[in-house]
């Protein structure tokens, strides 16, 4: 189940530390899928996948990570120049620097094989090797990274080096429609398996002025 968000832009270098308990969702597509604000990251994608905009889509899920790890700009090069526009293929985004709970990365892989008729490729980053055909066919691909160690000095080599790897993916796509949903979970979902209330912090005014669903859609004829 997801939970209500407190949201920024994930990728803009400012933060504000609302739960303990939270991690970032991104999400690209070449293919405008028409994604608009809703009262869950769950239920706008849910609703929006269910369209079919995509030839192919993949599902990321990084587990062990914060907001805070993405504000370094040498973590995700790759994923930074997708979700702020700086690749022009890109038509739609969204980002959500804090959601409280997970995004059900598995529900959306079986709504896309359902609604979409899509067949299911799953990679194991740690592996560090995957397979792509040439198949035209609508398909969904499942990339499970690695959780970071909380207490890594490399976590943003390790960042980048995931970044790569999807970019790689994105590389030898047959399609040029495609659709990334990047999902993530708080390294304190991987410490231990009891459920623990978040631990809320007084926001101050400006932060929570500022803050907002990251969501950028280009409206114009291509």
């Amino acid at each position: 189940m997801l939970f209500p968000v407190v949201t920024t832009l994930a990728l803009s270098g400012t933060f504000g530390h609302a739960f303990t308990d939270t991690s970032p969702f991104f999400m690209f597509s070449t293919s405008d899928p028409q994604i608009a604000s809703a009262s869950t990251v769950q239920d706008t994608i849910t609703s929006q996948l269910s369209k079919c905009p995509s030839d192919t889509y993949i599902v990321v899920t990084q587990p062990g990570v914060h907001a805070e790890d993405y504000s370094d700009r040498y973590a995700a090069p790759h994923l930074r120049r997708k979700v702020s526009g700086e690749d022009k293929r890109i038509r739609s985004t969204m980002s959500v620097s804090d959601v409280l709970g997970q995004v059900n990365a598995e529900e959306i892989v079986g709504i896309v094989e359902e609604k979409c008729g899509a067949a299911l490729l799953r990679i194991d980053a740690s592996t560090g090797s995957f397979t792509i055909g040439d198949d035209p066919k609508p398909r969904i691909i499942n990339v499970d990274f690695p959780a970071l160690t909380y207490a890594s000095k490399e976590r943003v080599s390790k960042l980048k080096e995931n970044g790569v790897f999807l970019s790689s993916i994105l590389d030898l796509l047959p399609t040029s429609k495609y659709t990334v949903i990047y999902t993530t979970s708080p390294y304190t979902a991987h410490k231990s398996t009891e459920h623990v209330e978040p631990e809320m912090y007084e926001m101050d005014s400006s932060f929570s002025s500022q803050s907002h669903l990251g969501i950028k859609r280009d409206f114009s004829v291509h």
